[in-house]
């Protein structure tokens, strides 16, 4: 039987899931080519062989989202699978007329064709976009399960941008992991929050194999979301946070849509900072399209973590990567801090930035207040290092989940903000926690 011809559209996440729960060993289809983007350096690798089965003795190549077109043609490919997330909705149908016009099918595959049953109860925290507040909302969580007494164990939506035959299942419980792992920036602002609470988490590329083990020492496992994607795991709570920083978002992002609309409890993070007027927009979208979900509001306040004082001192804001850039978001944390406390000046890392850093600017000009901690290799680490280290600041700022001065040398003081969620008013999480899991 002639097998039909798959490309995956991705950004070494979704996609690869996609691969492994549909595709691997399924005769039917043959997958000839993954396509990259949002995230740098995934083109030009191939899918390894210990992970793509035994239909793949040579792996499958990674190429990069430009040459899309082309791919369909030359390899008379029938479908195309869209696997990668944050996008809006106009965005997606764009892309779904390139792939028609080159004469294949589009796909997007749902829950039911990807979504892994776990035997433990299965708690996610999603988002309708990058940068809402899950990782707060997901320690909260945490810290709620383990007050009931449960073992919990954590398992972080992908972000494997190393060699993935290293990154099949990986489980990160001490610093020492971060560094056997060789974690980049980003996944060092989802891990150590975790490590600090001195929780399990998992994450890699394989899922399957990361939840059987997940399973092992758990009584409940909490799906941490990356982006705004759907979860990998067939929940039993879900919990979705919103932003009223961005109204509107919860129903023009994709898949952010699908969670909002699929959530049992939305949380709407960031009313400490948002007008009441956004605050009320996504309340009333709520209540038009998911009526019987719960909505729980909330909080991030930022406070200062040591004795350095921002107030009267010109400073240099470093913000957690993804938000401020594929999030699309101007400003995080760091920001809201430098002006509550009175910062003398904002100065814009823009004019001194080197390399990739540079190039970043180029694509997220809205990001030039302030600058993202990127760091997805060893050479754009020391990159946002240099940046750093040439703005003439009195103080930087630290705005991002992790101490950045684990990873990068600064020649000037610095100054970490944390945030946590706090619910305000009932019903809150640890109410609804237990109603679903028991506990008084």
């Amino acid at each position: 039987m002639e097998r039909t011809k798959i490309i995956i559209m991705g950004a070494a996440g979704r996609d690869f899931h996609n691969f492994n729960v549909y595709f691997r060993d399924n005769e039917q289809y043959e997958v000839v080519a993954f396509t990259a983007t949002q995230i740098p350096n995934i083109e030009g690798r191939t899918y390894p062989a210990v992970l793509a089965g035994k239909l793949y003795p040579e792996g499958i190549p990674i190429y990069p989202e430009s040459d899309l077109t082309e791919l369909i043609k030359r390899n008379k490919v029938d479908k195309v699978v869209f696997a990668y997330s944050d996008t809006p909705h106009e965005y997606v149908m764009h892309k779904a007329s390139e792939v028609m016009a080159a004469g294949a099918d589009f796909w997007l595959m749902g829950p039911n064709s990807t979504m892994l049953k776990s035997t433990k109860p299965i708690i996610s925290v999603c988002a309708v976009r990058t940068g809402c507040g899950k990782s707060q909302t997901t320690r909260k969580v945490v810290k709620i399960l383990r007050g009931m007494g449960k073992k919990v164990v954590s398992i972080r939506h992908p972000m494997p941008y190393g060699d993935l035959s290293k990154q099949i299942a990986e489980r990160f419980a001490t610093y020492e992991d971060l560094d056997k792992y060789e974690c980049t920036i980003e996944e060092r602002e989802e891990y150590e929050p975790h490590i600090d609470l001195g929780a399990v988490i998992y994450a890699g590329v394989d899922y399957e194999k990361i939840l059987r083990e997940a399973e092992k020492e758990a009584d409940i496992i909490v799906w941490d979301g990356g982006n705004n994607d759907i979860p990998f795991y067939r929940p039993d709570l879900q919990i979705v946070v919103a932003d009223p920083l961005r109204p509107g978002h919860e129903t023009k992002y994709y898949p952010g849509e699908t969670n909002f609309r699929m959530a049992d409890v939305i949380v709407i993070n960031k009313e400490d900072t948002a007008p009441f007027d956004a605050i009320e927009e996504i309340r009333n979208s709520a209540r038009a399209i998911n009526p019987d979900a719960t909505i729980v509001d909330a909080a991030s306040p930022v406070y200062l973590e040591g004795n350095e004082s921002i107030k009267g001192k010109k400073v240099v804001i470093v913000e957690d990567g993804p938000t401020v850039t594929h999030g699309g978001m101007s400003y995080g944390a760091g920001y809201v801090a430098a002006m509550k406390w009175g910062a003398k000046e904002i100065i814009s890392p823009y004019p001194y930035a080197v390399g990739s850093i540079k190039d970043t600017y180029e694509k997220y000009n809205q990001t030039r207040n302030v600058l993202p901690a990127m760091g997805y290799s060893p050479t754009q680490i020391k990159e946002l290092e240099e940046t750093i280290n040439r703005i003439p600041a009195d103080l930087v700022i630290i705005g991002t989940p992790i101490d950045l001065r684990r990873v990068v040398k600064l020649n000037k003081p610095a100054v970490r903000i944390r945030y946590e969620l706090e619910e305000i008013g009932k019903p809150d999480l640890e109410d609804i926690i237990k109603e679903h899991f028991g506990g008084k």
